[in-house]
């Protein structure tokens, strides 16, 4: 079914947004880890969600996460810079932490697999609750290797938790190919846990977006978790400054051929939701509104040295 023309637009609006996001973070800092070539993937699964949906995202799209989730984007680029106006007063990275008002999970512990659990954990609270809010954990091979992974699929299966959990499979962890990392497939994994498990075209966000709104009314009907593996692929380095010297240049040429964003550019002219005059426009309006919230977060303060107390590390009162 065709989704109807804002969804499709907003969906679009998102995935431009994260390409002008990675193209001014990457060209600031080295150590950036992009998004190329996976926009499609965090479009799909982020687009839309409610205030009380939890999120523990990938570390390669978190920003575009906060976004969608209504962050605004000159505190996040503070925390990325490391300013004291960002969500966490400077003190962590807001790329991978996105504010936890908005219901986002980050990577506090510098670790890729607590967070699955976490996300289990709000969903049982949301079950308990008898809220019909969802969670979604987002990670990528690599990940789907570790034990909290496994753990976080089997409380989920077992408690008939609405999670989803969207495996970002962009075929590279750091530098080890899928092949030397994962053992047959990632969602085949979900027949061991008793719950759905789907390979989609990652790079397809239409594809990408029947499946989640599959999972997702699955996860609010209470009928339990899905895995879904976007098979993706990552045309950049691990970060902008990799040498990467560990894989082909035509495989790298052979996917960025397959460029989600140009992708789905073509299907709306094509089916007349947008012009390319019309997102031309768009991404510029969004390449400007990227680069006046940088200026506004490299103007801002750093954190005064008499911030650095036990303010904001401790709860003001203890549960009883």
């Amino acid at each position: 079914m065709r989704k109807d023309n804002q969804v499709l637009e907003g969906m679009y609006r998102l995935m431009s947004l994260t390409r002008a996001l990675d193209q001014v973070l990457g060209k600031h800092d080295g150590h950036w880890h992009g998004l190329e070539g996976e926009e499609a993937v965090t479009a799909a699964v982020y687009y839309g969600l409610r205030d009380r949906d939890v999120v523990a995202p990938h570390y390669r799209g978190a920003v575009t996460a906060a976004l969608a989730k209504g962050a605004d984007m000159s505190r996040l680029m503070a925390g990325f810079l490391g300013k004291s106006t960002a969500y966490h007063k400077g003190r962590h990275r807001s790329d991978v932490c996105g504010p936890p008002e908005l219901g986002l999970i980050g990577l506090y512990g510098g670790s890729l697999g607590p967070p699955l659990g976490y996300a289990a954990g709000a969903a049982l609270a949301a079950k308990l609750d008898g809220r019909d809010d969802i969670a979604l954990a987002v990670f990528g091979d690599g990940t789907s290797s570790r034990g909290d992974c496994h753990e976080a699929m089997n409380m989920a299966a077992v408690q008939t938790l609405p999670i989803i959990f969207v495996c970002q499979n962009n075929q590279i962890a750091i530098s080890t190919p899928l092949s030397g990392g994962v053992g047959g497939s990632i969602a085949a994994r979900a027949d061991g846990f008793g719950m759905p498990g789907h390979t989609v075209d990652g790079n397809d966000v239409l594809a990408m977006r029947g499946a989640m709104d599959a999972a997702i009314a699955r996860a609010r009907a209470g009928e339990g978790p899905t895995l879904i593996e976007a098979r993706t692929y990552r045309v950049a380095g691990h970060f902008y400054s990799d040498a990467e010297d560990y894989r082909d240049a035509d495989e790298i040429a052979a996917w960025r051929a397959k460029d989600p964003v140009a992708r789905y550019r073509r299907y709306l002219i094509d089916e007349g939701v947008m012009t390319e005059a019309g997102m031309d426009a768009l991404d510029a309006d969004l390449v400007a509104e990227v680069n006046a919230a940088f200026e506004t977060a490299l103007a801002d303060p750093v954190p005064d040295a008499s911030a650095l107390d036990v303010a904001d590390v401790f709860a003001a009162e203890a549960r009883g």
